[in-house]
């Protein structure tokens, strides 16, 4: 199948996925304050657990450090289980409070309490459906994100600017995982109904205008133009939209 093909095929796939876990993770519910401090985050990115924290850190506007633990992974489940006695995943570090913190429900309750100001709303609540879904959405993807590839260390953390449930950025997130990169995840999680629909055709018509004082207001001023994934790399300059590129830049650049 060519490249191309295959691209548009995962996105399917990953459109599925989104789909099947309610699209959560795809709005601000809560604006948090940011924290003085990173959050860090030990993760897998095609594990069910691990996904919910992310919704959540997407529902609260919240960034994170991500330390990625694929399966058979060595750079950072052994950081891991220093901190936490045992690999287990997703592990939640929070500097801010010096919290260290298994098991999703119990990290996804912190996180609304400490930085959203209340309980998490229903759909971010555990419950034997939403588990089966999340379940069968990690099938869907063939467990990608779960598995260890070789790949080079990157000095520095690399950025990515995305929101939980995009199709396009769980690609990228993907890989990011496989091949164990560290980066910092800056959520931007839609905060209005005009932000609705992917970035070239906006449900609502007209010229695109984000909320004011919010995260996508900031990236607009920056950048010129609101989408994810949108990718940094501090150790080759390199700056990229549109997943595709950034998934053949990470594999030409760090894959073994």
């Amino acid at each position: 199948m060519p490249n191309a093909l295959r691209h548009q095929a995962a996105v399917l796939g990953s459109v599925l996925a989104s789909t099947l876990a309610g699209w959560r993770g795809t709005r601000v519910v809560a604006a948090a304050v940011p924290p003085s401090r990173l959050l860090q985050l030990y993760d897998m990115e095609g594990c069910p657990c691990c996904r919910a924290v992310r919704e959540a850190l997407t529902a609260l506007g919240l960034d994170a450090r991500i330390y990625p633990c694929p399966r058979g992974g060595r750079r950072f489940r052994e950081k891991a289980e220093a901190l936490a006695g045992r690999q287990q995943f997703p592990l939640l570090v929070d500097p801010n409070t010096g919290t260290v913190m298994l098991e999703s429900a119990d990290i996804v309750d912190y996180l609304f309490r400490t930085y959203g100001g209340g309980p998490p709303p229903r759909p971010y609540q555990s419950g034997i459906l939403s588990g089966k879904l999340a379940g069968m959405a990690t099938a869907v993807r063939a467990m990608r994100g779960l598995r260890y590839r070789p790949a080079k260390r990157p000095r520095r953390p690399l950025a990515l600017w995305s929101f939980e449930s995009s199709p396009y950025s769980r690609l990228v997130r993907e890989r990011l995982t496989e091949l164990e990169l560290p980066y910092v995840l800056h959520n931007l999680g839609k905060e209005q109904w005009a932000d609705m629909g992917p970035a070239t055709m906006r449900l609502r018509p007209g010229r695109y205008r984000p909320k004011p004082g919010g995260r996508r207001e900031q990236l607009l001023a920056r950048l010129g133009r609101v989408q994810v994934p949108y990718l940094e790399d501090p150790n080759t300059g390199a700056r990229m939209f549109e997943s595709a590129d950034i998934v053949d830049y990470l594999e030409k650049q760090y894959a073994l």
